[in-house]
């Protein structure tokens, strides 16, 4: 392992590449990046990198965010097959239907998309938002418009939640989210009454209702540092998130609410980024994230929503 981290960090510099890594990779990958971040972060930080070559420990989406932001940049994904469930659950060919079935039944309407998202349907919408960002965003549609919210249905009503519109609601959620076990949380607060639990809005509300702090990942670390004191906290959302709130905050301890089939959720497309495929993509300059024609009209609603 030693010398695989080592043969990793001499790569990086003789192919003058950059690596981010996402909150939900395994933390051996996350303590050899570049930058750490959520999908806001990593947007952000991907137009400040200086090297011709980007890595993205993340999936599919987020190197594709990172290609868009740095046209001219060479974006490699260390396995290709990393996907994500949200992304999967709203093809455009779908919301480019429905968003004509609306039009045509003479309803006025924007398009606010999660980062979850293919560029294709990226292109379909008027903004695109960040669990970090959404709040923000969702507030500044003007009242005389409806809102479409896709592809996330647990983070659309968490957001009806908090700012009081009603949105039209895409049926989508996270294969990681939607699977934690309210009956285990409860059972975990009640052995630790004096426990604080953190939950990602992308969680389902049975979830979120019996959390005492709802937000995106940077909002969790910010949270938990606010603590003086060493504290409990039950974290519903991908268990490696751990490492990175232990990493910043290790006065606090840190439990993982269990999902319904397994005892800590792991995003299996996240985990099909390795040590070793994050080594081989370096060597061979592959899988590289092409330039696709629905980029420029993507990258225009991607940075009027994350950068400005």
């Amino acid at each position: 392992m030693t010398d695989l981290v080592a043969e990793i960090k001499a790569l990086k510099k003789e192919k003058n590449a950059t690596i981010l890594a996402h909150y939900y990779q395994e933390g051996e990958i996350q303590d050899l990046a570049d930058f750490t971040g959520d999908s806001l972060k990593l947007a952000r930080a991907a137009t400040q990198v200086t090297t011709g070559t980007i890595v993205f420990c993340g999936v599919h989406f987020m190197a594709e965010t990172a290609k868009m932001l740095n046209p001219e940049k060479k974006v490699l994904l260390p396995d290709m097959q990393a996907g994500c469930s949200l992304a999967d659950s709203c093809p455009a060919d779908k919301l480019a239907r429905f968003q004509e079935m609306l039009r045509a039944n003479g309803r006025k309407f924007q398009t606010v998309t999660y980062i979850n998202s293919s560029a294709a349907v990226k292109a379909l919408s008027d903004w695109i938002v960040t669990s970090g960002n959404a709040e923000e965003v969702v507030r500044r549609v003007p009242e005389e418009y409806e809102i479409l919210f896709a592809p996330d249905r647990h983070l659309g009503q968490y957001l009806e939640e908090v700012t009081g519109r009603k949105m039209i609601l895409w049926n989508g959620s996270c294969m990681v989210h939607e699977i934690f076990s309210v009956g285990d949380l409860l059972i975990q607060k009640k052995k630790m009454p004096d426990a604080l639990t953190l939950a990602h809005p992308e969680c389902p509300a049975n979830i979120r209702e019996h959390s005492d702090f709802v937000g995106g990942t940077e909002a969790m670390i910010k949270y938990v540092t606010g603590h003086a004191e060493p504290r409990d906290f039950l974290v519903a959302t991908e268990a490696n998130m751990l490492w990175q709130l232990q990493s910043k905050t290790p006065r606090h301890r840190y439990h993982p609410v269990p999902g319904i089939t397994c005892a800590c959720n792991k995003c299996p497309h996240m985990a099909r980024n390795t040590l070793e495929n994050l080594r081989d993509c370096l060597v061979n300059g592959t899988p590289e994230i092409m330039w696709a024609p629905e980029f420029e009209k993507a990258r225009e609603v991607l940075q009027r929503s994350l950068l400005q």
